[in-house]
């Protein structure tokens, strides 16, 4: 590698080693006001008021993105344009929302002319700083701090360390509140119904499974033949078979099983297939997430699953080769 190649890359390392720190030392020094903004979002939220997040410069991407964290968990969350919130924008705070003020220094012009029309406006006011002295800090309701050493940019300028620790400190009080409220994977699933993310969280077995003519199904009594006609006519490559007398489900009999019982007798196809079957294959049920499915997959190292109902009565299976088409995790 050459040595520039390398200086680039310590470079890089640099940068990642001052944001770490700003996370550490942001980490280490959390305290009770972090509480008290926590308890201040549960009373917030209980009385169906909203989230307001507002900054100005490199914290607008900081404060819009906190804002889309807070509204996918089930908090209404909007974001304030200091600049327009004195023309107009104002209009969408209400008294007992809370504003959550984003300043490195705390003394930004845009946002202490903010500070002051929420307080007429009876909003609560969260202050997101570097500076607990600063007059951002003293005119809100709750400050909460972050402490960075220096920013990774070379001439200590650009905003970089400080809003790294401003965005993980936001995202550390939307996961604390998450888990507070006992938010569910069902919850989340209501306020993630698109792309991948969706899929992954509402997508359902019974979703993808195979059933009726492209399902398998014979009771155990049957023989090898009419194990193999099912399978055939089916197109997949398992059967479930099922006890004649429950109806429930009592082994699998796959391609794989065909070609150990035909070299271990190849006059077996009169041979009842109970004879050759797997007895408990892995199995699922309908309700349980694809995701979950996949993961079920890649543990018993099977290429298909059969779903059952809640009496053990098999319905239909999930093909492995029709998982890829899917794009899941």
């Amino acid at each position: 590698m050459a040595d520039i190649e390398k200086d680039f890359i310590e470079q890089a390392r640099e940068c990642f080693n001052l944001e770490i720190a700003a996370l550490q030392d942001t980490a280490q020094q959390l305290d009770h006001h972090f509480v008290q903004v926590i308890e201040a979002l549960g009373l917030a939220v209980s009385k169906g008021h909203k989230l307001i997040f507002s900054g100005v410069g490199k914290n607008i991407p900081i404060a819009q993105k906190l804002v889309g964290t807070f509204n996918s968990t089930g908090v209404p969350t909007c974001f304030l344009d200091p600049c327009q919130a004195l023309h107009g924008d104002l209009g969408l705070c209400a008294p007992g929302d809370l504003a959550f003020l984003l300043s490195n220094s705390g003394e930004t012009e845009e946002m202490l002319a903010v500070v002051t029309q929420l307080k007429r406006l009876e909003v609560k006011k969260v202050a997101i700083t570097a500076r607990a002295q600063s007059q951002l800090a003293q005119h809100s309701d709750y400050t909460l701090t972050y402490r960075v050493q220096r920013e990774a940019c070379p001439l200590n300028l650009a905003p970089t360390a400080s809003t790294t620790a401003t965005l993980a400190l936001g995202d550390a009080l939307a996961m604390v509140f998450l888990k507070s409220r006992r938010f569910s994977r069902d919850d989340f699933a209501r306020y993630h119904p698109g792309g991948n993310l969706g899929k992954n969280l509402l997508l359902t077995v019974k979703s993808i499974m195979r059933s009726h003519d492209r399902f398998a199904c014979l009771p155990h009594t049957s023989t090898v033949k009419e194990a193999i006609l099912a399978i055939t006519k089916a197109h997949c490559g398992v059967i479930a078979l099922t006890d004649p007398d429950s109806g429930q489900l009592s082994g699998a009999f796959s391609d794989g099983d065909l070609r150990r019982c035909i070299l271990a007798n190849p006059h077996c196809l009169d041979d009842s297939v109970a004879v050759y079957m797997t007895p408990k294959p892995k199995t699922i049920g309908s309700t349980t997430l694809a995701a979950d499915a996949i993961k079920l997959f890649q543990e018993a190292r099977v290429n298909d699953l059969i779903v059952v109902d809640g009496n053990n009565h098999p319905i239909g299976i999930v093909d492995g080769q029709d998982l890829p088409k899917l794009k899941l995790i």
